[in-house]
């Protein structure tokens, strides 16, 4: 009897429990925000390649340090200061082995380096000049170049904001229309925000550039971010 006690005592102690977990779920209302903010550039940032071949490791890296010296003196002379001209990448790896019109490999170095710059101007005006510039230039390759603010974060923080609007109207849309009106704020769940800048096709600016003083370059206007949040309320006067 006793042992039955106990069981009868122990079930009496889990019913509470039971009956708090088995309550009805407070309805929600869950919904996906997103944004948009659009902030003016600051500045361009230009990347060029200082590209030598060697037959040796050493040959190329010394090779290479000679001709960036040459290509920083140039950057410098179109009105560039020099804290504005940093490495972005330096590698130095084995020549792909190249085959001539004959069908036979071709004699080539063994080694070649490459040294990315990276250029910062703020006259977007004169991106184009400075690009022609560059591409007139033996020493270096044109790359590439993109736009970007001095506070990335606050171009975010305005798109997050954005997206909470959105979120917020949305939220009360279905809630008109489904005739309940929104409780509690219960969660806010971060998304993405990033910047997007089209990249033009440089390529064919390269090619139309080539002995040109400028390259056909049109800083954009803004920079747009996008944001993403997800937003959950109660549910409240359900009918």
């Amino acid at each position: 009897m006793r042992s039955v006690a106990v069981v009868l005592l122990a079930l009496s102690l889990a019913t509470p429990a039971l009956a708090q977990t088995s309550a009805p779920r407070q309805p929600t209302i869950s919904v996906m925000g997103t944004g948009e903010a659009e902030l003016k550039p600051d500045f361009a940032r230009i990347h060029v390649t200082v590209a030598t071949q060697a037959d040796t490791v050493a040959q190329a890296s010394t090779a290479n340090n000679t001709a960036t010296e040459r290509v920083l003196a140039r950057i410098q002379g179109l009105g560039i200061k020099r804290e504005d001209i940093r490495t972005a990448n330096f590698q130095v790896f084995q020549t792909p082995q190249q085959v001539g019109p004959d069908g036979k490999e071709m004699k080539t170095p063994k080694f070649s380096a490459h040294h990315r710059l990276q250029i910062t101007t703020r006259d977007l005006d004169g991106v184009g000049r400075l690009a022609g510039e560059i591409l007139a230039s033996g020493d270096m390759t044109f790359q590439s170049v993109s736009f970007g603010l001095d506070r990335q974060e606050q171009g975010a923080d305005k798109a997050r904001e954005a997206a909470v609007r959105d979120a917020k109207r949305q939220a009360d849309v279905y809630a008109a229309a489904a005739g309940v009106s929104l409780g509690r704020l219960l969660e806010i769940r971060d998304g993405s925000a990033q910047p997007f800048e089209p990249q033009p096709d440089m390529r064919m600016s390269m090619a139309m550039a080539k002995g040109a003083e400028s390259v056909p370059i049109v800083p954009p206007a803004t920079i747009r971010y996008t944001a993403n949040v997800q937003l959950v309320w109660e549910m409240a006067g359900q009918p």
